[in-house]
């Protein structure tokens, strides 16, 4: 089941990269001229030496040099072409799975942050950056070398058999490079993402480590593994300088061998100076490839890694199919027999819950830490998909919605707020590019935040960053309500509402909360403290991810006091 799941992402890729068949097709007829033309060098040097210099004419010269500007002018600008084109390739072969990778990074990031989903968006700039390389490129010019090997067999087979052994030990050195070079470089990158990870999560909690005088131990745990990523990276690029190095210089000593043998071949009247000098060019030429390959492995071996990855990750995380638009549901909320296992986990943290939220209610959802709220609010906004049972908004499930029209139809204010780099519009705007600014301000308004966003310096306009920035825990918080709020949502789920607010901040969510039940719409509160269940009209409470008790507000609390007394006798009885 895993292979098949392997090869339909790699069925995509190759779809993907199948769209550029016909440039392929340009590439390679560039390839074959560009090739035909390297041969303008031999053959002017097998004139020169073998024509010219023997009859003295400089007319023969001066002709020859002039087609062969022509020649090499032309094989540049093929060069030059196809170089283009591969760029153009590697571009669309990017453009063409940035939205699938991107969603389907964010799907499996939102459910199961991994190293899939931490590289996805890095293995295929990979794969585009290998597209557009010299490397690819050579690709099209090895299948050219036999023919230049044959080239030289003609001048004298001895110098063939050379070239031919030369290139064999050149190919058996790209096997090794390949064999002994890939765990260090793999190993290299693994770790090498990791310390860039340790000091991502340090930078963005600066505040936290400066504050707490965790400069010192922040340091160490980075140093730690920025150490390590540099031993992992020297190491691979030692042994992978050493293959390079040992290809470039036994090249060079072929070339000599070349002429030296060819020097031998002149001297007892076997060859001709001007095919010494070719077979010594043919051979440099045949060989450049793999000494190209060589030289960037590095690059090669990412892009196989990148090329791997992406195809688990789209085959584990397949596209979404389009969904049929549905109309604008009514905020009736059903929960039928819902059972979720969070991702990773094999114990199911809601168990069989079922509940009902008619419109213009709010419904608060309480219980201990660990009752499994938080797993409700991220089941409800289809986050996490249910292991069982359904959930249903207007009778419809949610996923018949699909993402982009439930983020439309649910607002979703998280435990914890976080804003991205942009201006508190962006923000509140969910980053749309063409935003109302008039439905900005309604948003901030049902939210009761229009007025603590005019105080700030820029008022709408204030930049802020990933951290907040200028804005306390609480401002962030009523922004992030903003946020859940705009685009009109049918339904509400606020997840710890109030934990960073002051009584005003308390006191805007409550009018917010009365606001969208006048309109019809229906809020879920999940909460600790009583103020944030104010102005609920039920009360569902859970406890070890099972329902307890729903009904009124009044009743469940009532219930709730009444357990809790039970429990106190009953305890205190036992100690007597």
């Amino acid at each position: 089941m895993a292979l098949k799941n392997f090869d339909a992402g790699l069925a995509e890729l190759k779809a993907a990269r199948r769209e550029s068949r016909p440039y392929y097709w340009f590439v390679a007829v560039f390839s074959f001229l560009v090739n035909l033309l390297m041969l303008t060098g031999p053959i002017y040097m097998l004139q020169v030496y073998d024509r010219v210099l023997g009859s003295r004419s400089e007319a023969t010269l001066l002709a020859l040099t002039l087609l062969v500007a022509f020649l090499y002018g032309s094989m540049g600008l093929l060069d030059y072409v196809r170089g283009r084109i591969m760029g153009r390739v590697a571009a669309r072969f990017q453009s063409r799975l940035d939205l699938r990778v991107f969603d389907a990074v964010m799907r499996r990031a939102a459910i199961r942050p991994d190293e899939l989903s931490a590289s996805g968006l890095r293995d295929l700039e990979s794969v585009q950056r290998l597209m557009s390389s010299p490397v690819l490129m050579s690709l099209f010019d090895i299948p050219w070398t036999p023919f230049f090997l044959f080239g030289i067999m003609l001048f004298h087979p001895w110098l063939g058999y050379l070239a031919m052994g030369g290139g064999a030990i050149l190919i058996l050195v790209t096997i090794l490079n390949q064999v002994f070079t890939k765990s260090p470089t793999l190993k290299a990158n693994a770790v090498s993402m990791r310390a860039n990870q340790v000091s991502e999560q340090i930078r963005n909690e600066a505040e936290m480590v400066q504050s707490m005088g965790m400069q010192k131990f922040a340091f160490l745990r980075w140093h730690a593994a920025r150490k390590e990523a540099l031993r992992s990276q020297i190491g691979s690029a030692d042994l992978l300088g050493t293959f390079s190095a040992t290809t470039k210089t036994f090249r060079l000593f072929l070339q000599s061998a070349m002429l030296g043998l060819g020097a031998y071949l002149v001297l007892a009247g076997e060859l001709t100076p001007g095919a010494m000098i070719a077979g010594s060019i043919l051979m440099g030429r045949a060989l450049a490839p793999i000494e190209l390959a060589i030289g960037q492995w590095p690059l090669v071996q990412a892009a196989r890694k990148g090329w791997q990855n992406l195809a688990q990750l789209l085959s584990e995380v397949p596209e979404e199919q389009p969904r049929t638009p549905l109309p604008a549901p009514r905020a009736k909320l059903d929960v039928q027999q819902l059972t979720v296992v969070p991702p990773g986990q094999q114990q199911a943290a809601l168990r069989i819950v079922s509940f009902s939220l008619e419109p213009g209610t709010a419904l608060g959802v309480i219980g201990p830490s660990g009752a499994g709220k938080s797993t409700l609010a991220r089941a409800l906004t289809g986050v996490w998909r249910p292991a069982g049972g359904k959930i249903r908004l207007d009778g419809a499930t949610l996923e018949q919605y699909g993402n982009e029209a439930l983020g439309r139809h649910i607002g979703y204010l998280p435990q914890r707020v976080t804003l991205f780099d942009g201006t508190i519009a962006e923000n509140i705007a969910k980053l749309s590019p063409d935003a109302d600014p008039q439905k900005i301000v309604e948003a901030a308004k049902k939210a009761d935040a229009h007025d603590m966003i005019l105080k700030l310096p820029d008022g709408y306009d204030t930049r802020v960053s990933a951290a907040g920035g200028r804005l306390s825990g609480g401002q962030m918080q009523r922004v992030g309500l903003a946020r859940a709020m705009y685009g009109d949502p049918v339904l509400l789920i606020l997840d710890e509402p109030n934990s960073n607010l002051d009584n005003e901040g308390s006191e805007a969510v409550n009018t917010a909360i009365r606001a969208m039940k006048a309109e019809g719409k229906s809020v879920l509160i999940m909460a600790h403290r009583p103020a944030a269940i104010k102005e609920c009209d039920l009360l569902l409470m859970l406890d070890g991810g099972a329902r307890t008790a729903f009904g009124p507000k009044e009743e469940v609390l009532r219930q709730v006091v009444q357990n809790h007394q039970q429990i106190q006798q009953g305890g205190t009885g036992g100690v007597r």
